[in-house]
């Protein structure tokens, strides 16, 4: 434990049997597959006279511990790095050891904002079932792009009025916002965050 002059990081609370942490600060994450491992945070200790000390904690991340985004979106593991912040929900079972560790329950980790990517082509097909729009060529499934879309994308019409994702049609010409995380998979795929139709 050290003392510091300001907060690095969250302080703990416990809310029942579960123990919270918010904005702690992480100081390292290790996962041997992308999707379980663990992180180590820092986090604040209120101290006498306004003094501040800082205390590390390790967080066990199992497959059944939530990952996810400030956005709600699921995440794997290796996609939280040192430096960034995270809100915890985990065990009040914590060991004694150096640094002392709990399992995590749940992990809402501040990413980012991811850079944004424009395409204006074709809708190919809808899946409304399932929530997928592609677009690009009709003929050639390498040349598409599968766009995810989910209660965080918005749908807009010509004169920018929400519509639904089966108000769309196949031969469209639409506009879409998506991230730079784009999945290997043939047609590739990623969430949506505008579709913005063009012409009927």
């Amino acid at each position: 434990m050290s003392d510091q002059n300001g907060v690095t990081g969250g302080t703990i609370v416990q809310n029942g049997d579960v123990m919270q942490v918010q904005n702690a600060l992480v100081e390292e994450v290790y996962t041997p597959n992308s999707r379980t491992g663990y992180i180590k945070i820092s986090y604040s200790i209120p101290g006498e006279r306004e003094m501040v000390f800082t205390d590390l904690l390790q967080l066990n991340v199992g497959w059944n511990t939530i990952l996810i985004n400030q956005f709600n979106e699921s995440i794997s593991l290796c996609r939280i790095l040192k430096g960034m912040t995270i809100n915890a929900w985990f065990s009040t079972d914590i060991t004694d050891g150096t640094p002392p560790q709990s399992n995590a329950y749940r992990i809402v980790a501040f990413l980012p904002a991811p850079n944004i990517r424009v395409i204006i082509d074709r809708i190919t097909s809808i899946d409304t079932q399932n929530g997928f729009l592609y677009v690009g060529n009709p003929k050639n499934e390498v040349e598409q792009i599968r766009f995810i879309i989910s209660n965080m994308t918005q749908i807009l019409d010509q004169e920018n009025r929400v519509i639904p994702l089966n108000s769309l049609q196949t031969g469209q010409m639409v506009r879409v916002e998506y991230g730079d995380i784009v999945t290997a998979s043939i047609p590739p795929q990623t969430p949506a965050y505008l579709v913005q139709l063009l012409t009927y």
